[in-house]
């Protein structure tokens, strides 16, 4: 893998160059680990004009779950005491003789980068602003590989789950039994805190579990995923408890439903981001839901669980194939609960295939 991880700094270096920086500070852990394969806590990355180098406060340590830094890259680890690393790492780069230096306003404190400032002032510091966000849009197939795994480990865990007896049990209980399965499963860890909804809490995007017992007749959202070497995906599903669903429960389920496979069938390369957002919209909102429906359809995941693109209503763009986002469009109705249908895919051409679907736990509306 380390001539991947080079071949991502030539890139962004000559973007830097572009732009007229010989040098890069990077900062933003998951923007580290992309372009050296680890995120050792506090660690930086420097593209010097000369060679490139990871500097971290202390020695990295043996967590998987902070990757495995490239090997034939020079490791600079700070004497105790020896300050910021990014501080560091602007006078590393005025030793190398860099009069520009770029780097990631966007994650630094006004505080830092008055520091950094400080301790070079021959260097003109510029903003790499998402350079490498931009660059990790695109995936290539091993992190694809990934994010399979990543997501067949959510899907077990899931599966387990609903072969369980629900009803008693607390929202709060549910999710961390959901988040053990994810790790005996093979995942680093969750990819973000699960959420268990029950009853009117059901529907609610991003819901923190309660000490809500689950009750028949309700309806259970769960949305979850895994970590799986840094790479995350997202899956999520409404089910109803222990008898038949109501009707206002099947329509309302069918029109989710209808939504969400109106936002998969739109992952074309070439489609605007805001174009699969108006797919799944219009049809909520035409059935009258459009204060109901959350302000988007769907988000790019990776080293990060919401990464670009956005799939919104404003967003500006287009996707490209390899591009791995969910699609998830869900109704909250206040006091009676809701649906939420949240599915990964990646986006391909249709000569392989179209969208690829990474999370396949059933989405018929089950009765637990």
């Amino acid at each position: 893998m380390s001539e991947v991880y080079a071949e991502r700094r030539v890139r962004l270096r000559d973007r830097s160059a572009a732009a007229g920086s010989p040098a890069a500070l990077v900062s933003r852990p998951a923007n580290v680990r992309y372009l050296t394969g680890g995120s050792p806590p506090g660690a930086v990355l420097l593209l010097g004009p000369a060679e490139d180098v990871l500097l971290c406060p202390t020695a990295p340590g043996a967590d998987p779950a902070d990757g495995r830094v490239d090997e034939l890259l020079r490791l600079v680890v700070l004497p105790a005491g020896g300050g910021d690393p990014a501080v560091a790492g602007v006078d590393f780069a005025r030793k190398a003789g860099a009069d520009a230096l770029a780097v990631e306003e966007h994650h630094l404190t006004v505080a830092r980068h008055r520091a950094m400032a400080s301790v070079a002032p021959g260097i003109r510091l510029a903003d790499l602003t998402s350079g490498v966000e931009q660059l990790r849009i695109v995936k290539d197939e091993d992190e694809i590989a990934c994010l399979r795994i990543a997501a067949e480990i959510a899907d077990q865990a899931l599966g387990e789950l609903l072969e369980s007896i629900l009803v008693g049990r607390t929202e709060r209980h549910l999710a961390l039994e959901l988040e053990r399965r994810l790790v005996d499963h093979g995942a680093d860890g969750p990819a973000f805190a699960t959420s268990v909804a029950t009853g009117p809490h059901s529907g609610r995007p991003g819901h923190r579990p309660t000490d809500r017992r689950v009750e028949e007749g309700d309806f259970l959202s769960v949305c979850l995923g895994a970590n799986y070497r840094g790479y995350r995906c997202e899956i999520g599903r409404t089910f109803v408890i222990g008898t038949t669903p109501a009707d206002w429960q099947i329509e309302l389920y069918d029109l989710v439903f209808a939504a969400q496979r109106a936002g998969r069938e739109a992952l074309v390369p070439g489609a605007e981001y805001r174009d699969i957002d108006r797919a799944a919209r219009q049809i909520l909102t035409a059935a009258g839901h459009a204060d109901a429906v959350a302000p988007l359809t769907g988000h790019g995941v990776g080293l990060e669980i919401d990464e670009d693109p956005q799939l919104a209503p404003a967003a500006m763009g287009k996707l490209d194939a390899c591009v791995p986002v969910t699609v998830e469009p869900g109704v909250h109705l206040p006091g009676r609960g809701g649906v939420r249908i949240d599915d990964t895919l990646v986006v391909r051409q249709e000569a392989d295939g179209g969208p690829e679907l990474l999370t396949i736990t059933t989405k018929e509306l089950l009765a637990l």
